[in-house]
């Protein structure tokens, strides 16, 4: 039975990413291209540059999650906004909020195959407790 784009897109970030390395393969289209704007400029990435970036994470922290406020769709188009928590190998007992994310995903082959993202790093300015409510999740 096949998925709609949004659920496709929720149980892609619902996915435990940190401890099984078949999620991208499995939820990543092979074509995928992501255009990222972050604090560091722009970035395109593709399959091998995903896998890559969270081959990354896996090394540089002990534990990760995200939790998401907005999970939006139109077609095959779904917008979501985020939020990632890591904790460091140095300090177990504290997790910390490192981003904050917006990407609108093309869904293709019930795969992820567009990506436009938008991030912020997190700063103590940030109102996360007030500003942070779930919407049409």
């Amino acid at each position: 039975m096949s998925k709609n784009a949004k659920e496709i897109v929720r149980d892609f970030y619902e996915a435990n990413i940190f401890d099984d390395v078949t999620v991208l393969e499995r939820y990543l289209h092979p074509e995928l291209v992501l255009i990222w704007n972050s604090s560091d400029g722009l970035s395109i990435m593709h399959f091998d540059d995903i896998i890559d970036f969270f081959s990354e994470i896996r090394r540089t922290y002990k534990d990760f999650r995200l939790e998401v406020s907005h999970l939006l769709a139109d077609g095959n188009h779904v917008t979501i906004r985020y939020k990632y928590y890591v904790r460091t190998i140095e300090n177990l007992d504290e997790e910390l909020g490192i981003a904050h994310f917006i990407a609108i995903w093309e869904v293709k082959d019930q795969k992820l195959y567009r990506g436009y993202q938008v991030s912020q790093p997190v700063t103590d300015k940030d109102d996360t407790n007030e500003s942070y409510h779930n919407v049409k999740v």
